[in-house]
């Protein structure tokens, strides 16, 4: 018998946006779509992740497609309030990492006034000419 694994890293996408302004979070998954689409200009059915954030800093939507279906998460902080990322932003569209969005899912207030991951690297720059 063979024992198959999936690790999160390997079910969620690299690629997190976080809308720029606070959101009615009484929108579902039609709501919360059409701001990807029409607000942000992305594709929904790429499987990047899309935060989205209230006025009250206590509550936060997630969506994402996971290759079968939408996926919305939400979650409310009993105690504490989620940093909000417009304010790092100027109300664009903010990038994330993974990391970055468990941090933020767990209340750090240092996403959204720090830049916590470092910069990615670009292939041109990581390649190395090999002489002949």
């Amino acid at each position: 018998t063979e024992i198959y694994t999936l690790s999160l890293h390997d079910a969620l996408p690299i690629w997190v946006f976080a809308y720029g302004a606070p959101v009615d979070l009484r929108k579902g998954f039609n709501g919360l779509s059409g701001l990807v689409e029409q607000e942000m200009k992305h594709r929904l059915l790429d499987g990047d992740v899309y935060l989205f954030l209230g006025r009250n800093p206590r509550r936060a939507k997630v969506l994402y497609f996971d290759g079968t279906g939408l996926c919305l998460l939400a979650k409310r902080l009993e105690t504490g309030r989620f940093a909000r990322p417009w304010q790092r932003s100027g109300g664009a569209v903010l990038s994330l990492t993974l990391s970055e969005l468990a941090l933020f899912l767990e209340g750090s207030e240092l996403i959204g006034r720090k830049v916590l991951a470092p910069p990615t690297f670009d292939e041109k720059a990581l390649a190395v000419e090999i002489p002949i």
